[in-house]
């Protein structure tokens, strides 16, 4: 399992974009994991699910609504990956209103997921392999801090921790 200090593994993420510029095109994107956190400082936090209730209700719209302290902390971006495919990803996007503010990562194979290890099997729930529900935040391409939920529990991955690591 991926622990503080460990760079993150090397994947492609998958990004929906309703926009062209800056190198995307209409559509999936791929997202070098490596490449697009050199250099950076990220709040990255992961969820089972796309329209689930939490992801929903709680986990996205406390980053989305602390966007502007993240970025006075030193966080350049913001992500969320989910175990989903890339055009879920851009509708949950459009329907949070994350575009533009939060990333929202499909990592629809869950390669990234098991390379962190931070799996989470809910196929008695027709689900499938999913990912554990965390946030790290990650300088250079390192993991810098780690939070890991217990099975069913919102507590230690939400923006106001992480906002808090950030700060430190």
């Amino acid at each position: 399992m991926i622990k503080v200090g460990d760079t993150l593994p090397t994947a492609t993420l998958m990004e929906f974009s309703d926009v062209e510029g800056e190198g995307c095109s209409l559509g999936p994107n791929a997202v070098d994991v490596s490449k697009a956190a050199a250099g950076k400082t990220i709040a990255l936090f992961a969820l089972p699910g796309a329209f689930t209730p939490t992801c929903s209700a709680k986990h996205v719209p406390g980053y989305i609504n602390t966007l502007e302290d993240f970025k006075a902390a030193g966080v350049d971006e913001i992500w969320c990956v989910s175990v989903n495919d890339a055009f879920v990803m851009g509708a949950w996007a459009r329907d949070q209103k994350a575009v533009g503010k939060v990333r929202m990562l499909a990592d629809g194979d869950a390669v990234f997921t098991k390379a962190t290890g931070l799996t989470l099997d809910l196929s008695g729930k027709g689900m499938g392999l999913r990912s554990s529900r965390y946030s790290m935040l990650i300088k250079d391409g390192k993991v810098a801090t780690l939070n890991i939920e217990a099975p069913g529990k919102f507590e230690v991955s939400d923006a106001a921790t992480m906002l808090a690591q950030a700060k430190a």
